[in-house]
């Protein structure tokens, strides 16, 4: 068994940096489709190469492997099935529920992108950027729940209040950003007169 968990383990943490990269990669495109020729077409053709062995390489593999392996170690252990029927265990099956429909939108993502269509703003993707960092927090935390009664309920207020500082860290970064390129286009307007 404990080859099983080490190996369930080491593909958890390969398929978040996985999931984690591969939306900056969709932000870095997105942001690359607005620039001028040739270095759109650069980027663009640089960022392709780097998201499809991304993806198809490290993060769907690991996705696959993950769950495996998840199941292989529910199943079996007669007294880790019991789980099933635990609060803490049901929330923390839809946590990696919401994080499977995370990697479907992402392949979604890649698939538009690919095809030259950028539908989210790289503000939207940002946030979206967020939600693995919020499912992760909260099935680590939920792990240590069966050694504690009430701490399924404390992951999720942390979970809450994880949101919120990730939410209030990504508008500073936003209106910093923009506040930094309007300086940049005034700059640019005075030099040019």
């Amino acid at each position: 068994m404990g080859y099983i968990l080490a190996l369930h383990i080491i593909f958890i943490v390969c398929w978040f940096a996985g999931l984690f990269y591969i939306v900056r990669l969709f932000i870095y495109c997105r942001e690359a489709n607005d620039k001028p020729e040739p270095d759109r077409r650069i980027l663009l053709d640089q960022f392709g190469i780097m998201k499809r062995r991304l993806w198809y390489g490290i993060t769907w593999p690991s996705a696959v492997l993950t769950i495996t392996f998840g199941l292989i170690l529910l199943f079996q252990d007669a007294n880790h099935v019991m789980w099933l029927f635990q609060p803490w265990f049901i929330l923390k099956l839809s946590f990696v529920g919401v994080l499977v429909l995370y990697h479907l939108q992402c392949q979604l993502i890649y698939n538009q992108q690919k095809n030259g269509i950028y539908r989210f703003s790289s503000f939207k993707l940002r946030i979206f950027n967020e939600v693995a960092t919020i499912v992760l927090v909260v099935v680590v935390f939920l792990m240590e729940a069966p050694n504690k009664q009430s701490s399924w309920i404390y992951a999720l207020l942390g979970t809450f209040i994880l949101l919120g500082l990730i939410v209030f860290a990504i508008y500073i970064y936003n209106n910093q950003r923009k506040k930094q390129e309007e300086l940049s286009q005034a700059q640019k307007n005075t030099n040019e007169k």
